[in-house]
Order: C-alpha cells, then structure tokens, then sequence
C-alpha cells in the first residue's frame, strides 16, 4: 500500500482568492522563550489550501461541511489527465474514457505544475471546468469531483455557474488539490475536512492510496 499526500501545505504565503484573508500562523508560546508548550494560533479562510465546498458556499440554506456524507469523502476515485486543455468542457469528459461506475473524479491538470511552488503568485489563468461539464458530472452520477487549483470554476466566469450547477446537485467539491506526483488510474481517496459546524467549507488532508 502506497500513500500519496495530494494536500498543499497551509503556511503564510500560500496563494488565496483574491480578496480572501491571507493565511497567518502565529506561535504565541514558545518554549524557547520561557513557556511550558508551544501553541499556534491559525487565522485563514476555510476555502484556503486543500478545502471542501459544501452545498452552503453557493447555495442559499444549503447543507454545510459538517453534514457532508463521509461515505462520499472515502472511496475510489479517478484521476483524469487533462494536461493540454485550458478548460475543461463536455467535449472533453466524453473523450478520457472515464469508467462508467466512476462517483468520484479528481483532475489532474497544468494547473498542478504550480504546487512546485507553494508560495506562488496566484495565478488567473488556471484550468477549471466550464458550466457544461458540470452538467455532464451530474448528468453522470459523479458525486464528487476535485480539482488541482483554488476553484472549480473559471476565474473570469461573469456568473458562478460551474460551482451552482455542481452544488445545488449534491456534489462535494474539492479544491486546491496536488496531484502533480500522481499518475492517471484509479486510488482510493480519503479526503476529510475539519468538521467546522455551520461551515460553506473547511480545508482538508487528501490522500490517495495506491493498493
């Protein structure tokens, strides 16, 4: 058994959205300093990192994070490579002989090339499904789906479709995923967010295992 970790690390300087908190982790003991533990103080979005959307990030009195289905968090998955394509659309999913009893579909894109970095720039111009593939991950049964950057949604969308769309089906979303170091197939995936009461979102630890 092979465990991968496709989670960012959470750290000041880890690109956010823009306009989200930037991410602060303070030590305010220190043993070094005379005091019996050191403790840490964490201030951060929760769509910051490796997060989950719940239903409540775009729908209005939709489910929130704590009551996301753990069975649909743990599970097989499929990774897809998309490595070319600036979005991914319809078109596309119909072409990457996804498997049919695939529920969750994690994509691997250039996106993932940028976690060498974890401190980059943020970048704008990052790969993310068009509104029409959205409607084709519900059409398909999928119910969950993650992808490797800060959003599932193109930056510039003049309306927040994608995320709508998958939302309002009951899909979880998984954002910010590193899948740089993993290979197109089939893992089991455990992706499991801090179980933050009344939450849109939380950041989570995502593994996949290699049996």
């Amino acid at each position: 058994m092979k465990i991968l970790d496709i989670s960012v690390p959470v750290s000041p300087g880890l690109p956010v959205w823009p306009g989200d908190p930037h991410i602060e982790l303070d030590r305010y003991r220190a043993i070094a300093k005379g005091d019996a533990s050191n403790d840490s103080r964490l201030a951060c979005s929760v769509h910051c990192g490796t997060h989950v959307d719940a239903p409540g990030h775009f729908v209005e009195n939709g489910s929130t994070v704590d009551q996301l289905p753990l069975d649909i968090l743990v599970g097989r998955a499929w990774v897809a490579e998309v490595l070319t394509a600036d979005v991914i659309s319809s078109e596309i999913l119909e072409n990457l002989a996804i498997p049919s009893e695939t529920i969750r579909l994690l994509f691997k894109t250039k996106n993932s090339t940028l976690w060498a970095d974890p401190r980059h720039a943020f970048k704008s111009d990052f790969v993310a499904l068009s509104a029409d593939a959205a409607s084709w991950i519900v059409a398909h049964g999928i119910r969950l789906v993650g992808i490797d950057y800060l959003s599932i949604q193109m930056f510039d969308d003049p309306e927040p479709l994608t995320h709508s769309i998958l939302l309002k089906a009951g899909v979880v979303v998984v954002e910010g995923l590193n899948l740089m170091d993993v290979r197109p197939g089939s893992y089991r995936l455990v992706c499991l967010p801090l179980k933050l009461s009344g939450s849109d979102g939380a950041p989570s630890r995502a593994v996949l295992i290699e049996e």
